[in-house]
């Protein structure tokens, strides 16, 4: 393993994002739709698995807690730590359900699911994704270079350029701590 190239490997691929615009511009359009939620009461539900659910859970804990500065907590939270639902769920249902019976029991319309998977085809994330369509949710999915089978039912894609799981994962967390900066200092901008 070469510590230096991997760090360089991370160095062009944020580079190949700063210089993509119409990635920049979905990541704008992510923010402003996860602001235009919250300023009408909806919230924000975040999805993954693996390491995409420790980074969903992270995003969360971002809008929900606090970011750069103290303020009111926002309405966020990733579906995946009620253990106990999640495993009866997976149990009796399939792993598959474990998020799409989420949204379906708390999900309305004008609120926002964020579901990250590196590949783009989880299938779990994809069927809470149809769900939330059908509740008129609006579905954010950051995934890797092709989008994947996520790409065909998203009304935001967020596709990192890349096919490295781990540097599509450290994207995914700067990219979530952008959207989480702008939606802070829109909810509460510094006086």
């Amino acid at each position: 393993m070469n510590i230096k190239q991997s760090i360089k490997d991370s160095i062009l691929l944020k580079e190949n994002i700063l210089n993509n615009t119409d990635l920049l511009h979905s990541i704008e359009k992510a923010a402003n739709e996860i602001i235009s939620s919250l300023k009408n009461g909806g919230k924000i539900l975040f999805c993954g698995n693996g390491g995409s659910a420790a980074d969903a859970q992270h995003l969360a804990s971002e809008l929900s807690g606090r970011f750069y500065y103290d303020r009111d907590p926002l309405p966020a939270e990733a579906l995946h730590v009620n253990t106990s639902f999640i495993t009866a769920v997976a149990n009796d249902y399939g792993f598959n359900e474990i998020y799409s019976r989420l949204v379906k029991a708390n999900g309305k319309k004008g609120d926002v699911i964020i579901g990250l998977s590196t590949s783009g085809n989880s299938e779990n994330v994809i069927k809470a994704f149809q769900t939330a369509t059908s509740c008129g949710m609006i579905t954010i999915a950051l995934t890797g270079s092709t989008g994947g089978k996520i790409k065909d039912v998203v009304s935001c894609l967020i596709n990192v350029p890349s096919d490295d799981t781990p540097r599509i994962q450290e994207a995914h967390i700067m990219i979530g701590h952008i959207i989480c900066e702008i939606v802070e200092s829109a909810m509460f901008p510094l006086k």
